[in-house]
């Protein structure tokens, strides 16, 4: 719901940018412009205040990045940047102080942790006497408004989807033809650099070769999308090897891009009237379907949903992990997947299907511990995405893939990379392998092997269990579980 919000037009209002890092679509920023008084954007980072879900690695790293293409995009309206690092309330009302400002904005996040923490915040500066304005830049829909026709929480995506596209969808939210001031008194703020963001492990030096983690980087890729892949998308967006897919994410979970532009922009390409747009936005759909599942049940990024599954006899082992982690696992679509993550922060989404599976089923590790690897190593980690996406896969939560459908590796390989591109480009030491025998080296004759210049068991590992070995233990756990 909005809060009440009645400008002091002199005073002026503090913006509080979180996950919406841009200047279009950002309810917050154009109501505090529309009230006629001095501007002032902040960006506190309040790690702490994550809880367990802080910023991991990757998304640290595009966040530097993100925070400088705001303040540049902000300068080009005549407003100053200013980043500060601690309590959010803390450092927000000495910023009110400090600039006799008003009124504070800032749009809604729906983590639990950010949940709370927001509610203590507007406590705080209402009791000193400001104005507070919430607004929605992360969502289509608010999930309070979303319900099925028990009015509770939808659990099945497709009578989710199918309510959703009964709505009327709110258009993206335009900047005021005003244009907007500063403050007289601007408080210096931090540098960029002083957040210490950029991670320090070498694996990051990659990302920049493959994304542009800016605001003109999030418009050209939503042009590049609707140029062309939007009207293959149904065909190709299951091929790892071809560029299918949308690459939005990143932008979406920074908040450099807002749901609300991408339906629009989708709809105004015709991609929606030419029969072919759907199939991306039920994506766009599935990434709300989190977001509803997060609000109405905050424990489940460490809790299954399905409560009977919190039972479920895991055989956690960290050298089983570390496999997994590094691309080791024997198998070449899931080390390929793996890898591709390490090296540029981001995992086709139908390869991370085939990963999670083998670590949650092949492998019986906790898909906790499969969550905590993406939320670190994923440019585009959000929380409710990252969440539905395991528990899914682990057969635990709304909607999920019964534990019991058991993804065969080698047959998802020779399905979705046919020729084995996917996996020659993450797996160099399998290029010289022929497509007959790339997804299943260990079938391979000699001959073929020594041609490729492949010794199993030393350039590339054996399966860290075998197919039907793996699959037989997890079908067991699952049966343990039901036997109580």
């Amino acid at each position: 719901m909005q809060k009440r919000f009645t400008p002091v037009t002199d005073a002026p209002s503090i913006v509080w940018f979180r996950r919406d890092l841009r200047v279009n679509d950002n309810p917050a920023l154009s109501r505090a412009i529309a009230g006629g008084g001095p501007v002032l954007p902040v960006y506190v980072l309040a790690d702490d205040e994550d809880g367990d879900w802080r910023p991991g690695g990757a998304s640290r790293w595009w966040l530097h990045h993100a925070l400088a293409s705001l303040a540049d995009a902000l300068d080009e309206l005549g407003l100053p940047l200013v980043l500060e690092q601690g309590s959010s309330i803390d450092t927000l009302r000495r910023l009110a102080d400090e600039t006799n400002a008003g009124q504070v904005l800032w749009n809604r996040r729906y983590e639990p942790a950010a949940i709370e923490r927001d509610a203590r915040v507007e406590a705080a500066l209402r009791d000193d006497g400001l104005e507070t304005w919430t607004g929605n830049a992360a969502l289509l829909w608010e999930p309070d408004q979303v319900s099925n026709q028990s009015g509770k929480p939808f659990r099945v995506f497709t009578p989710f989807w199918k309510h959703l596209r009964s709505l009327p969808a709110e258009t993206p939210v335009l900047l005021p033809d005003s244009r907007p001031r500063a403050p007289d008194t601007v408080p210096d703020g931090l540098a960029p650099e002083e957040l210490d963001l950029l991670p320090k492990r070498d694996w990051a030096d990659g990302f920049s070769n493959r994304w542009t983690p800016t605001l003109n980087g999030a418009s050209d890729a939503l042009q590049a999308f609707l140029d062309g892949p939007v009207n293959r998308y149904g065909e190709q967006r299951d091929i790892p090897a071809e560029a299918g897919t949308s690459r939005l994410s990143p932008y979406l979970a920074h908040g450099q891009l807002g749901p609300r532009q991408v339906w629009a922009a989708v709809h105004a390409s015709g991609a929606v009237d030419r029969g072919v747009g759907y199939k991306y936005l039920s994506e766009i759909a599935w990434r709300e379907f989190g977001y509803h599942l997060l609000v109405h049940f905050p424990d489940t990024p460490t809790q299954a949903l399905n409560e009977k599954y919190r039972a479920f006899p895991w055989s956690a082992d960290e050298e089983t992990l570390q496999a997994w982690q590094t691309g080791l696992t024997g198998y070449p679509i899931v080390d390929a997947g793996m890898r591709e993550l390490w090296a540029t922060g981001w995992m086709h989404n139908r390869v991370r299907m085939v990963v999670a599976s083998l670590l949650v089923k092949h492998l019986l590790q906790p898909w906790q511990d499969g969550a905590r690897w993406f939320w670190d190593t994923l440019v585009d980690a959000d929380l409710a995405s990252n969440t539905l996406g395991w528990q899914w896969s682990a057969g635990c939560g709304a909607d999920a893939a019964p534990y019991f459908r058991i993804f065969n590796p080698m047959l998802q390989g020779e399905k979705f990379d046919a020729e084995g591109d996917y996996v020659r480009r993450w797996v160099p030491e399998l290029a010289d392998l022929p497509a007959k025998h790339i997804h299943t080296p260990w079938e391979a004759p000699a001959a073929v092997l020594r041609e490729a210049g492949v010794r199993l068991g030393e350039t590339y590992p054996e399966p860290v269990i075998d197919h039907k070995a793996g699959r037989e233990r997890a079908l067991a756990a699952l049966a343990q579980l039901r036997n109580g």
